[in-house]
């Protein structure tokens, strides 16, 4: 997998993640970068901007890292007491996702949960949404996120979902072992998962939108919940 721009590269550089191969252009001059680069020993490539603009759709900065394909982890890696979860039910905009963990790493969420089928995935337009962010964030797939959400449940994790027929999300208790549910852009949750929830919340709209993009979505709920939690310690 390729990843691009001057602040993921430089991320997985300062990380000491595995890189195959970075290739940067003829005029590239972020010193710092290349100093990393040279600490690391990587194999280099310079080459002209157009070859790099056929090998990443987005903009790449001048530099272009080639991978492994992104290590997810186990959903046992990042589930324990108190724990704070993020579950995105099928998902599918790329730039959703990126911007949705670089809000969780910012907020201290302990991980993402993200189905197997039928959804966005680790891809380069996420990891440069993310700004870097995403190598600091344990991101697992499951394969049903309904039983998912019961073997948390069985753990003593109380479920959150969105939506706009809800209480109040300044009114949720956030503390304990918790996890936050964002469905998909255009559906929402899906039925059996909104059942599975223990509490649903809502943010009040005051204008003629009805609805917000669920990136911001998350974020205001990420945040309400990592401020209540701050607050007790947790």
């Amino acid at each position: 997998m390729n990843i691009y721009g001057k602040n993921v590269v430089k991320n997985y550089l300062l990380e000491g993640k595995p890189i195959k191969k970075i290739y940067i252009s003829y005029n590239f001059k972020e010193e710092e970068i290349l100093n990393l680069i040279q600490k690391r020993n990587c194999k280099t490539v310079s080459v002209k901007k157009e070859q790099l603009d056929k090998m990443v759709d987005g903009l790449h900065q001048g530099i272009i890292a080639e991978i492994p394909e992104f290590d997810y982890a186990d959903m046992d890696e990042f589930v324990h007491e108190n724990g704070f979860i993020v579950i995105l039910d099928h998902l599918e905009d790329p730039h959703n996702f990126g911007a949705i963990i670089r809000t969780c790493e910012a907020a201290g969420v302990d991980g993402i949960i993200i189905p197997k089928d039928r959804s966005v995935c680790v891809n380069p337009t996420v990891m440069k949404v993310s700004t870097g962010a995403i190598t600091n964030m344990k991101i697992a797939r499951v394969t049903n996120i309904q039983h998912t959400i019961e073997v948390l449940k069985k753990r003593g994790y109380w479920i959150i979902g969105t939506d706009m027929q809800g209480t109040n999300y300044k009114e949720i208790d956030y503390t304990g072992s918790i996890a936050i549910v964002i469905g998909n852009e255009g559906s929402g949750m899906h039925a059996l998962v909104s059942k599975s929830c223990d509490f649903i919340a809502s943010i009040p709209m005051k204008g003629q939108t009805n609805s917000l993009n669920a990136s911001v979505a998350a974020g205001i709920l990420v945040f309400e919940a990592s401020t209540e939690r701050g607050s007790h310690g947790l």
